[in-house]
């Protein structure tokens, strides 16, 4: 899989740009605020739908302008495909020229693999950084997991107003009931999601982590989740029913999900060195390169964001040294070469990419 041109227009500060893309490596490089991100950006919306930064599309349109398009085309093992996508009132997604009703038609499409500067914090930040990771990676391979996702936390959000409502209206108590059954039903689907791709990444994860760290650290992942069965999670929505009447949100359930991970046994949120956290977040990385492959029988391509500026020089070089026929673009200030790596390079200046 691969992309072979981008089309942008009036998106961020590029008014028009078209990019030709090489299979392999493709570098664009220059200083901060040039629309290196802008570049990454683009693709991640026609994979996924949605930016990886921005809260609203209007975020993404040129400020000069009141729409904006992004358009690319791809080849796959078995087909070739074009994606645009228009950005106005409203979003408007296009597969090979026809327009598509559901988000879940578009995901798959386009597979990839992001690392953005921000990743780091997967590891050292909150759960829901970690529950982020989870539902991008599986929703490209089962586009039914996102819908089911979103299923679920609409119905939070109706628990929550009604939870508000007793506490406040004295409300009938047993209503609840209505959406306690259809979060657990949605909760039991999106475990088993979560829980087969946690088992994946464990049994990717542990080797790719030993050959990083020249066999000096041992690497574990465990998956917590409070919603394992269809009875436990019931059993716990009614022990804290009455909690959740006096805080007013629902305090238990599948978006509480979380995974940890130890290095030599011990816990890397709590033991682990800057260094650490970096090569963790690295074995995690090509660890879901691997999975996706794995699963659509193609390596996906891999979005590498600002790469230069967490992660020091051996461990670039170490990480793209293990990445073989896949489409990497980079976006970095400094041109970077990498031993019997073929790169194409672009310059991006002024919101200009010139090839080098």
């Amino acid at each position: 899989m691969w992309i072979t041109k981008i089309k942008i227009k009036n998106f961020r500060n590029y008014k028009f740009e078209e990019i030709i893309l090489d299979k392999d490596i493709n570098l664009f490089y220059g200083e901060n605020a040039q629309g290196k991100t802008n570049i990454i950006e683009a693709i991640f919306l026609t994979s996924m739908g949605k930016s990886f930064r921005a809260k609203k599309d209007k975020e993404m349109i040129n400020l000069d302008s009141e729409s904006a398009e992004v358009e690319i085309e791809f080849e796959k093992s078995d087909r070739d495909g074009k994606i645009k996508i228009e950005l106005f009132n409203k979003k408007n997604i296009y597969l090979n020229g026809i327009k598509l009703k559901k988000l879940s038609e578009l995901l798959g499409n386009i597979n990839i693999v992001i690392f953005t500067p921000d990743d780091i914090n997967i590891l050292k930040g909150s759960p829901q950084n970690r529950r982020r990771f989870l539902d991008i990676m599986i929703s490209q391979l089962k586009p039914n997991y996102m819908y089911h996702l979103n299923l679920y936390l609409k119905t939070i959000e109706q628990r929550n107003n009604y939870l508000k409502q007793i506490k406040e209206e004295n409300k009938d108590e047993k209503l609840l009931d209505i959406w306690d059954e259809k979060l657990i039903e949605e909760a039991d689907i999106i475990f088993k999601y979560r829980n087969e791709y946690m088992e994946k990444i464990k049994n990717k994860i542990k080797n790719i982590h030993k050959e990083i760290t020249n066999n000096k650290e041992d690497i574990e992942v465990s998956y917590f989740s409070e919603c394992e069965s269809k009875d436990s999670y019931f059993n716990l929505l009614r022990q804290r029913r009455k909690l959740d009447i006096i805080k007013g949100f629902t305090t238990k359930g599948i978006h509480r999900d979380d995974f940890f991970i130890k290095i030599n046994n011990k816990e890397l949120d709590v033991y682990g060195s800057q260094g650490q956290h970096r090569t963790a977040i690295l074995s995690l990385k090509l660890s879901e390169l691997n999975i996706v492959k794995d699963e659509i029988g193609e390596a996906p391509i891999l979005l590498l964001d600002d790469f230069m500026s967490e992660l020091d020089e051996n461990r670039i070089r170490s990480f793209l040294s293990k990445i073989e026929n896949t489409q990497v673009i980079i976006t970095c200030t400094e041109k970077l070469e990498v031993e019997n790596k073929k790169i194409l390079i672009y310059n991006v200046e002024e919101r200009k990419n010139n090839r080098v």
